[in-house]
């Protein structure tokens, strides 16, 4: 019988190892990818129609809305600034939201690194009672602020309504600086502290510039809801020298509805919207960044 020789196994070559699999195709994928896409139209459009209505005459946006301009009509601008008074309402909500926002770091960083760096009786207490401000919106308690504030002559004033701003959103403040200061090594602080470093020094010199990423993700959050806000600003201000954007863009709708001045109606909107989409467009990495690393630090 003859004799079977079994020749010893080959190592096995680099092209024979187990390849990545490429992704084919998933019809889940297919469907997000097109949802998305639909949602991205469904936010652009929009704003490409108010641009493109912004340069046309009021007889264009009345006969043919979804046509384009057959001339660019810059005095609509022009109108915007001067007859609508655009430039005014921009001025007093850039001035409310500076001075909302300076408020609320300033009242939200040492909240946040008492709460979140230090030991203390009571300290669970207050994160709790800083934490049950998230559930509060300001449409509950708008009418004995109004009434409270009438009483105390703080109406028809930019500075208090920056205070209320800032007030409202502090507890958010708190909750998202307070994640990130937990997060942080306290080694740095010790390090810090021998040095001869205060808690106040420890805290700018040390702890703020950690938190960066939280400090631009809650400009940008405050930013989009200072500059938005109607409720709290319709309220409390009735001088129409000190009113802000929405409160202007509403006042302005309603006198172009009898003026049928749509052009510059449309040219407010878009300069209204440029701020936004500036800030977003500058700090939008460090944004994404920041909410990542919440998101892994909490």
């Amino acid at each position: 019988m003859a004799g079977y020789s079994v020749s010893p196994a080959s190592p096995a070559s680099p092209t024979s190892l187990a390849q990545p699999r490429k992704p084919g195709f998933s019809f889940g994928r297919l469907l997000l990818r097109i949802f998305l896409i639909v949602q991205a139209l469904a936010v652009v459009y929009p704003i490409l129609w108010n641009v493109l209505a912004s340069f046309k005459t009021n007889e264009e946006v009345m006969e043919s809305p979804w046509s384009l301009p057959t001339s660019l009509q810059w005095d609509n601008y022009s109108r915007a600034f001067k007859a609508a008074r655009i430039g005014d309402y921009m001025f007093n909500s850039a001035f409310v939201v500076i001075l909302s926002i300076a408020i609320l770091l300033l009242a939200a960083m040492p909240t946040a690194y008492v709460l979140g760096r230090m030991r203390f009786r009571g300290r669970a207490f207050l994160t709790n009672f800083y934490m049950a401000g998230l559930f509060i919106g300001s449409v509950y308690i708008i009418v004995p602020l109004f009434i409270l504030m009438n009483q105390m002559h703080m109406l028809d004033s930019r500075f208090w309504l920056s205070a209320v701003y800032a007030t409202g959103t502090l507890p958010f403040a708190v909750y998202l600086m307070t994640g990130f200061m937990k997060a942080i090594p306290h080694d740095f602080e010790e390090a810090a502290m021998i040095d001869g470093c205060g808690y106040f020094g420890t805290l700018f010199k040390v702890i703020l510039p950690m938190t960066r990423p939280a400090i631009i993700t809650l400009f940008v959050f405050s930013f989009f809801d200072f500059w938005n806000e109607y409720v709290l600003a319709m309220t409390l201000i009735t001088d129409d020298a000190k009113k802000t954007v929405p409160i202007g863009l509403s006042n302005l709708m309603q006198i172009q509805q009898f003026a049928t001045d749509w052009g510059s109606l449309f040219a407010a909107l878009v300069i209204v919207l440029i701020p936004t989409v500036i800030v977003y467009g500058l700090l939008q990495k460090k944004l994404t960044e920041g909410m990542m690393m919440g998101g892994v630090k909490g």
